[in-house]
């Protein structure tokens, strides 16, 4: 079984990086396909290698899944497309050899870096939201929650969910509805790089509609097109916090929205718009 996520492709030429996705990066759908998470890990790290502004702060990210991610050699592209000293804009692409010999872009994102906010700028956290109701402000450790393996298929294969990312969870696996969760990457993206708070965050925020499942999963498909990110502050650590629910409309949308947490406390948002319908 692999050590990683991903293997570094010798291949790589100025017009980006190759990489080959382990089966540690499949996801629940298809098993040719990868789990958004993964990608999105990968991307995340990208964005922060770029220079110059690395010590700017990483205030939103965004992942448009095009088609699935295939199980096969990526080509990853990342870019600074509005420069500056206060705020900039990052662009990147994820392509694959979808068919015939073809390239296309499978996986878009984006972020946007400003400025930190000065120690001479007063604090000012506000109070839950009203109608609120999800829990307390920060979420139980996850030395007292249960670990579990988890896999929305029952697989006991390798995957993303069930052999890269342990679980510690505070509800239910099983149960239909909101969920809470701690995730930790157990592997690296590729052999000898270390792992960013910001990736192992861009990781467990794909889960959110595994976790908050309103709908079974051997009867209906629930699969995220996308994956926003807002950061209040850049998170800590190892261990990433999920508070997780799915909101369906029908004539409308599926949106799967989680609370962010690290061991110190909320850190962001994450939302996602959800592709729901039976098998």
């Amino acid at each position: 079984m692999s050590e990683s996520i991903f293997l570094a492709d010798d291949a790589s030429s100025p017009e980006g990086e190759r990489v080959q996705p382990t089966e540690q990066a499949r996801g629940p759908w298809d098993p040719q396909a990868l789990h958004g998470g993964a990608p999105a890990a990968l991307m995340a790290a990208a964005f922060e290698r770029l220079e110059p502004g690395a010590q700017l702060r990483i205030a939103r990210l965004g992942f448009e899944y095009l088609r699935p991610v295939p199980m096969a050699p990526l080509r990853l592209s990342a870019r600074i497309v509005r420069p500056g000293r206060r705020v900039q804009e990052l662009a990147g692409t994820l392509s694959a050899d979808v068919s015939s010999g073809v390239e296309e872009v499978v996986c878009r994102a984006s972020a946007l870096r400003v400025r930190e906010i000065g120690e001479d700028v007063p604090a000012c956290e506000q109070p839950p939201a009203i109608g609120d109701t999800r829990g307390p402000a920060t979420l139980p450790p996850p030395d007292t929650a249960t670990a579990m393996r988890f896999s929305l298929d029952g697989s006991t294969h390798a995957s993303f969910a069930a052999t890269a990312m342990e679980m510690r969870w505070l509800d239910d696996p099983k149960a239909l509805g909101p969920g809470r969760v701690w995730m930790r990457l157990r592997h690296p993206l590729l052999a000898g790089q270390e792992l960013t708070p910001l990736a192992r965050l861009a990781a467990t925020a794909d889960f959110g509609n595994g976790v908050s499942a309103t709908l079974p999963f051997e009867r209906f498909l629930f699969i995220n097109a996308d994956l926003t990110i807002h950061l209040q502050r850049p998170p800590r650590g190892e261990w990433i916090g999920l508070d997780a629910r799915t909101l369906l409309h029908r004539a409308g949308t599926g949106l799967a929205e989680s609370v962010l947490h690290d061991l110190d406390g909320p850190v962001g948002r994450a939302f996602q718009t959800l592709v729901v319908q039976s098998r």
